[in-house]
């Protein structure tokens, strides 16, 4: 056996994968290690991909020529896309996805990549030269050598599970920690820390009393995470379900505090405030009689149901009693309680925007031992640091993506720039150019890149083509295009918008916000003429047409208010403003700013909690 090669990736989480696929497809030798083969890429919390902001990321990992969304799309029970009511800056694509299914197919992508090998153990130990890294010793007393590590296990580093008062070591539940590796890490000069997360209960779906609960349905159209052709997914769509916590739960949980590790100082790490356990909704949000709850199936052909919103270390018999008094799980069967987990990770300040070390040569680092949290964070990062390690040993210049290019931008620069003083989680507000890095567009952001690095495949490519191609036409034709309003005018009526006085450009119509391009097909046969042979592509360059026309003007102003703020960032700030008497600035972003108060704008930016838009806030008053 050969224990040489080019690119080491350590653990096969979200990070790990996208990490090792990428090395892989770039044409080096790369060797993956993973406590376990069957667990590959796991969703160890809750079985969904994407969201508010993480879905974006996921598109822009496709965009890039990434597998995250594809494997989603292969493995999808239920597609939502979040925020429809609100401008496509904020739409947000969410799919529920078969848990096995899942960690098996992204095993099957890995597998089919010719220069990606396996290899089941535990990593103890770096293998240095003065401070450059050039491979790894395992459990086995196994020694890979390589020219660059990437650095991606999770929750694994020293990882201590929590239930009540009981607690044990382990990466995640049923599964071994990973020991001494972090101790080395630190010992060569990388700052660690430590951090808290936790999950929910697993329920027998066969005990639920689903006549209790409010159903949530995915949406059946023709949204999808990945870039090309429509992907074939067979699986059935589930819905998933909604009840709510009461008083008598909220009571039955707090009698429980003495003995939890996060109340009575066992936990002494941070966890992550955005997504916060039962115990400390209560405690934070006393006030409120109820929490809604969501309970999302595992899988197509599984009873195992995932209960959103109730994350708890609470003694076990605790989160029993509680779960017995929320509608419709009077009767429930539970198949594994909730828990909490601390781990170690790393200060990413010690991190270039390539995400190598800056203190460890040919050492990168991606997922949750910067400091993230969440499936989508970690495929990014791990995506960006495949990459680098590539170009690394390629001896090129790293490529590195900037806020205003994609939300993968603003992840490392936040985190290499800012640091973290808890788990970090993606959010829309973290981006000032959130207009720009819309999920519609991040094909137009990064395909070109994506292929330009090796990673975009020629079918992904000739379908972007094919896109930009069937939009231009559409576009013009919408922009010449003069509808009388003898047939214009009964279609506006229908949509309850306001008649025209006189002929208009369809561009103007369809600038309406009532009106869209489908409306328009009756008196405009030459739209279905433009997609006659690309069925394929119609629905999402009608979309894309539709936005770029709706929402120009606000694209336009983004991008000058991005180019004032760039210009803007050394402004002095300290002892000009009064923090606390600014109620439009966030709570956080108030209490941070009072208690650092930050010389310059420059430094305010750099505060964990003080978001793009509070920035923009404080530019304003400071204008004034």
């Amino acid at each position: 056996m050969n224990f040489s090669f080019d690119i080491i990736v350590v653990g096969a989480g979200h990070a790990g994968c996208e990490a090792a696929h990428a090395a892989a497809t770039l044409g080096m030798r790369t060797l993956l290690i993973t406590l376990d083969i069957t667990k590959m890429a796991m969703m160890s919390c809750n079985p969904a991909i994407g969201g508010i902001a993480k879905g974006q990321i996921v598109r822009e990992i496709s965009a890039l020529g990434g597998m995250t969304g594809k494997v989603t799309d292969l493995t999808s029970i239920q597609f939502r896309m979040l925020n429809m009511s609100k401008g496509p800056a904020m739409w947000s694509p969410r799919s529920q996805c078969d848990k096995a299914r899942f960690s098996t197919v992204w095993r099957n992508f890995l597998e089919q990549a010719p220069l990606c090998h396996l290899w089941q153990d535990s990593v103890t130990a770096l293998l240095t030269d003065g401070n450059t890294v050039n491979g790894v010793r395992t459990k086995l007393c196994a020694e890979f050598h390589a020219k660059a590590v990437i650095l991606t296990a999770g929750t694994f580093l020293n990882g201590l599970l929590h239930i009540g008062r009981v607690n044990y070591a382990g990466g995640r539940m049923g599964d071994e920690a990973s020991f001494l590796l972090s101790d080395q890490i630190a010992s060569l000069g990388v700052t660690m820390g430590r951090m808290k997360t936790g999950t929910p209960v697993r329920l027998d779906a066969r005990t639920i009393d689903f006549d209790k609960l409010e159903p949530q349905y995915g949406n059946i159209d023709a949204h999808q995470f990945s870039y090309g052709p429509r992907l074939n997914n067979t699986l059935e769509q589930k819905p998933c379900y909604i009840t709510y916590t009461n008083t008598e739960v909220h009571d039955i949980l707090r009698s429980g505090f003495a003995d939890s590790p996060l109340y009575n100082g066992t936990i002494k790490s941070i966890g992550p405030r955005y997504c916060p356990s039962i115990e400390t909704k209560l405690v934070n949000f006393a006030d409120k009689d109820k929490h809604q709850l969501f309970l999302e199936p595992e899988g197509e052909d599984t009873v195992e149901f995932y209960l959103n919103g109730f994350s708890s270390s609470l003694p076990m018999d605790v989160q029993l009693r509680a779960l017995e008094k929320i509608p419709g799980l009077e009767h429930v069967q539970v198949i594994r309680p909730g828990y909490a987990i601390e781990y170690d990770f790393f200060d990413p300040t010690q991190l270039r925007h390539s995400l190598e070390s800056k203190v460890l040569q040919n050492l990168f680092m991606a997922g949750q031992v910067n400091g993230t949290t969440g499936y989508e964070e970690a495929a990014g990062q791990g995506l960006i640091a495949g990459i680098n390690a590539v170009r690394k040993v390629r001896g090129e210049e790293p490529f590195v993506l900037s806020r205003d290019e994609a939300y993968i931008g603003v992840l490392i620069d936040d985190l290499v720039t800012k640091g973290v003083d808890e788990p970090y989680r993606m959010f829309t507000s973290r981006a000032e150019y959130r207009i720009l890095l819309r999920q519609d567009n991040a094909d137009d952001r990064l395909t070109e890149k994506g292929r330009e690095l090796g990673l975009v495949s020629d079918e992904q490519y000739q379908w972007y083509k094919r896109k930009v191609k069937l939009r231009k036409k559409l576009l013009d034709l919408i922009d010449r295009k003069l509808l009388k309003i003898d047939g214009l005018n009964p279609i506006l009526e229908q949509l309850g918008t306001t008649p025209a006085a006189e002929s208009l450009r369809a561009s103007q119509v369809i600038s309406r916000p009532q009106v869209h391009i489908d409306d328009l097909m009756p008196i405009m046969p030459e739209i279905g003429r433009i997609f006659e042979g690309h069925d394929d592509l119609a629905a999402e360059v009608k979309e894309s047409a539709e936005i770029e026309i709706k929402y120009g003007g606000y694209i336009a102003k983004e991008r000058q208010q991005a180019d004032k703020i760039l210009r803007h960032n050394h402004i002095p700030l300290r002892g000009r403003i009064d923090y606390a008497s600014v109620t439009s600035l966030s709570y956080e972003a108030r209490e941070k700013l009072i208690r650092i108060d930050p010389e310059t704008i420059d430094q305010a930016m750099r505060i964990p909690g003080v978001s793009p838009a509070d920035i923009s806030i404080l530019l304003v008053l400071l204008g004034r």
